[in-house]
């Protein structure tokens, strides 16, 4: 069978091949090869032809049924289902600091969206005057208002949504808010929300470990109360919860120190990555052996914490710029719980 004009796959590209087999579909609808109703190859057949793994081409397959560029027939296979590929929604995306797990959700969320709503990022530093210079500049610009809700005070400490914040964000329509990341209960609920449950989250997953922290002799979590970019207060109560309810004996520390006093059987659960930096070398000047001599949970997972072994606990960052996305894309405003998990990767 000859190969359809329209799918081109480019052996040499870096480009990963399930993006090579939207684009190219994509392409051919814009360029007209492709017309509304058209039946296109299975993904079987496409898989045969262009010997690409099936996952490869079900990958592509779904993430088009998923901006309705495609639909599938039980029975018949998959058609085209969208020609007007412009961009008609544009969405603001707005963090409160930039760093590895902010960026794993805006990417879910800008590839999940798909090419036909444009994505603008912007940065508030945590500051509620930024994020207000930032709204009321742009607030008759986009369909869409995508925010992370993370404050500090003049003092570099966490704050809670204030009065002007909730009024701030009160002024942007519901079906125009979503709010990721930390729920804000005093806003509407018809806005969309994907969050966490900080204080929950660390004390189930916490609980999930139970068994393995049950051999160390101190529990440390390193908690930095005073920081430009402040972590959540709900976190440090769902630890001091989880410890005193299993009876465990603990400490908070503000930060790693340069010639920590380590004590054998200490876990440190860390927030920041210059402080996990900071504890897993003088483990390793002393030889220590991590799960054994001193344990290690760190706070947000990234691919290298996954690829040093480094134990976690974690919500799924890809998963709620996905589900961010899918508000969007459905058009129906929904409160979600994202997933938080322990991953033990024995270093505790």
């Amino acid at each position: 069978m000859n190969q359809p004009s329209y799918i081109q796959i480019n052996r040499n590209s870096r480009i990963p091949k399930y993006k090579q087999v939207m684009d190219s579909i994509i392409k051919g609808i814009k360029e007209q090869q492709l017309l509304m109703g058209d039946k296109i190859l299975s993904i079987n057949a496409v898989s045969e032809q262009f010997d690409l793994s099936r996952d490869t081409v079900e990958k592509a397959y779904s993430l088009l049924k998923a901006q309705n560029i495609i639909e599938s027939v039980k029975g018949k296979g998959f058609y085209v289902s969208k020609t007007d590929l412009g961009i008609k929604e544009n969405v603001l995306f707005l963090i409160n600091k930039l760093s590895t797990y902010k960026m794993r959700v805006f990417n879910a969320f800008v590839t999940a969206l798909g090419s036909t709503i444009k994505v603008d990022l912007d940065i508030y530093h945590c500051d509620p005057e930024v994020l207000k210079d930032i709204l009321n500049k742009k607030k008759d610009q986009y369909s869409y208002f995508v925010i992370m809700p993370h404050f500090r005070s003049e003092s570099f400490q966490y704050i809670e949504s204030t009065d002007e914040i909730l009024t701030l964000l009160g002024a942007i329509p519901n079906q125009k808010l979503i709010v990721l990341d930390r729920d804000v209960k005093k806003i509407s609920n018809e806005v969309g929300k994907v969050f966490q449950d900080f204080t929950n989250d660390i004390y189930n997953a916490l609980t999930e470990g139970l068994n393995q922290l049950k051999k160390y002799k101190k529990i440390i979590l390193v908690y930095p109360r005073k920081t430009i970019y402040p972590y959540p207060k709900e976190i440090l109560i769902g630890f001091k919860r989880f410890c005193v309810k299993n009876q465990l004996d603990y400490e908070v520390l503000n930060k790693i120190y340069d010639s920590m006093e380590l004590e054998l059987k200490d876990l440190y659960i860390i927030i920041q990555e210059s402080d996990l930096v900071n504890l897993v070398k003088q483990t390793r000047d002393r030889h220590y052996k991590l799960g054994e001599d001193i344990g290690i949970i760190s706070y947000n997972d990234t691919p290298l914490k996954e690829l040093l072994g480094i134990t976690v606990i974690s919500t799924d960052f890809k998963k709620m710029g996905e589900l961010a996305a899918e508000i969007i894309l459905n058009k129906t405003p929904k409160s979600i719980k994202n997933d938080f998990n322990f991953i033990n990767r024995h270093s505790a």
